[in-house]
């Protein structure tokens, strides 16, 4: 019975504190939850924005060397010719550099007159081309093969079919535009793949219409990009046409075979994938209200499944007539799959740990609050103005994070955000412990402190401004940085004056020779100043106080420097101008 009731009253003591464990458990995995919840859909936006913004940049180098392409076959102040034979020669130079421009995707550059007239060339390799020519207004054209820029014509094949540039897509584009236009996107019958053209007519001498330039480019390039992404299991990644036609996705296929069995264009509405068509759906009408914003959105809808969908989409346009939209999106589920598992072992964790933590939570709970508790102490002795304050906690967990971050507060709040040397709250406290370390030794070791004025620093500031004025204060702190020992310390005290304690100096002599390096390492002419500019003079006046002789406290020390610079900065004002002798005859 004793045991029984010895069992029962260690059950009560023990119940209401694994209830306590368990709550706790609960309530910390629920909190987790919540904050991870919150830090993922926060993060889910910044990393969509930035994917779609990377697949924006990609496309957009993509067709842009197009526009280059063509300026370089045919340049906006060349005339193109009335006869293609006429000008063959320079045609095969032109065209060759325009190949070469940007070879993959723009490996093919092309011409055709009003006269029926058809110059192409085609690189195979960077050595190797063929030359597609057709001199004549009608008839099939001619294939060369030849090496090098200027390499001899051969082997010529006479294609079979005609050949009629006029009757092209691009050169009705080309001869209508004023400046560059794209053709529709169409699917070349040779390689199965999505290819765009860019067309810009050419006029002749006369300046009237004279032909069509163009180049083709092959948007395989950016379907494989867009496959090469690394996204969730569930992610999509896809660029579409205003009109819904697919260029290119991340999964699935963006071409759909018709009836024919022949490769047509993939609507996104038509797509197999609903996530493509959910999203598509969602982002037409965003689009619509973001008009010309170009920058990425998010978003966040519901799928026809009832799933919440995270997505983004950019909107990419050029003068010639490019109008594209780049979408990515993720199930939300995806995002939080991690954090909700992770709630899920917490709590399964925490059923089976639970009588383990009562053994074991005294003493983490012990060790935590030790820590957290030095962590409260330095941050109230900073609220209370001791800015240096030390602490002890070295951990690898968030409490060590948390430490990490105090400490650069710490030292954000003890240096100049201007220059990176120590502030002036810094500064004294440093040459206060100085001393106070000074009280606990037996026999004196002196030190010096030295206060710096920049001359005419106020000119600096009025004549080429406050920019330049900051530059030249880096400068400044750089040098005096550089010109001192380690041990010294140098701080800003305010504006253009700075401090400086030089630690351990055996004599006054030893300041003087301080003080003096200092002064002709300040007078320097200034980097900071455009050299051809006639700038007011440099340098700064330094004033010296030695410990113990000129003060035994920080207040009194810094005001006998103080003191003594401003004797130096009237003394060196004071001081005639000495005229430059004559030049020798």
């Amino acid at each position: 019975m004793k045991l029984l009731q010895y069992l029962s009253l260690r059950q009560m003591l023990t119940l209401p504190y694994v209830l306590l464990v368990l709550l706790l458990a609960a309530t910390i995995g629920a909190l987790s939850y919540a904050a991870g919840r919150v830090a993922v859909d926060t993060l889910s936006k910044q990393l969509l924005s930035e994917m779609v913004y990377r697949i924006a940049q990609a496309a957009e180098r993509h067709v842009s060397g197009s526009s280059a392409v063509l300026e370089t076959a045919f340049p906006a102040d060349v005339a193109a010719p009335d006869d293609i034979a006429d000008d063959l020669a320079n045609l095969r130079t032109r065209f060759w550099l325009a190949t070469s421009v940007h070879r993959q995707p723009n490996n093919y550059a092309y011409y055709g007159d009003r006269n029926g007239q058809f110059f192409g060339l085609w690189r195979h390799s960077a050595s190797d081309a063929e030359l597609r020519l057709r001199t004549r207004g009608d008839g099939p054209r001619t294939i060369y093969r030849f090496s090098g820029i200027s390499g001899e014509l051969r082997q010529p094949v006479r294609e079979t079919r005609i050949f009629e540039p006029r009757e092209r897509p691009w050169f009705k584009s080309g001869q209508n535009a004023p400046l560059h236009t794209w053709t529709a996107v169409y699917i070349d019958f040779r390689t199965e793949e999505l290819v765009a053209t860019r067309a810009r007519r050419v006029n002749n001498a006369h300046g009237d219409f004279q032909g069509v330039v163009a180049t083709d480019l092959s948007l395989q390039h950016v379907n494989d990009f867009l496959r090469s992404l690394k996204l969730s299991a569930n992610g999509i990644a896809y660029v579409v046409e205003t009109d819904g036609n697919l260029v290119g996705t991340s999964r699935g296929p963006h071409l759909r075979q018709d009836a024919s069995g022949n490769n047509v264009r993939l609507n996104a509405r038509d797509s197999d994938d609903p996530l493509i068509v959910a999203t598509h759906r969602a982002i037409e009408r965003l689009v619509r209200d973001a008009g010309d914003d170009m920058q990425p959105h998010t978003a966040v809808f519901e799928a026809a499944d009832g799933q919440q969908v995270e997505a983004a989409f950019a909107r990419i346009r050029d003068t010639a007539g490019l109008d594209w939209i780049i979408v990515t999106a993720v199930p939300r589920a995806d995002f939080l799959g991690e954090v909700t598992r992770n709630f899920e072992r917490t709590v399964v964790v925490s059923l089976c740990a639970s009588l383990l933590t009562i053994a074991i939570g005294f003493m983490v709970l012990s060790v935590v609050a030790h820590d957290l508790k030095q962590l409260a102490l330095a941050a109230r002795r900073v609220g209370d103005g001791d800015l240096n304050a030390a602490f002890d906690v070295a951990r690898s967990d968030e409490i060590g994070d948390l430490a990490k971050s105090f400490r650069l507060m710490q030292t954000k709040l003890l240096s100049d955000r201007l220059t990176g040397l120590a502030n002036r709250e810094a500064f004294m406290r440093r040459v206060a412990e100085r001393l106070a370390r000074q009280l606990e030794r037996p026999e004196p070791r002196p030190f010096a402190i030295l206060f710096v004025d920049l001359n005419d620093f106020k000119h600096i500031n009025d004549r080429f401004g406050h920019d330049v004025g900051d530059r030249v204060l880096q400068e400044m702190a750089q040098r005096m940085r550089a010109g001192l020992r380690s041990r010294d310390l140098v701080g800003r005290y305010a504006g253009d004056e700075f401090v400086v304690m030089l630690d351990a100096v055996h004599s006054r002599d030893d300041a003087e020779g301080a003080r003096a390096h200092l002064e002709a390492m300040l007078g320097e002419p200034l980097r900071a100043v455009d050299p051809t500019a006639a700038a007011p003079g440099t340098g700064a006046s330094v004033g010296l106080a030695m410990y113990p002789e000129d003060g035994s406290d920080v207040e009194s020390l810094v005001q006998h420097a103080d003191a003594d610079m401003y004797r130096r900065k009237q003394s060196h004002q004071q001081r005639p101008v000495i005229p430059a002798s004559p030049a020798p005859p």
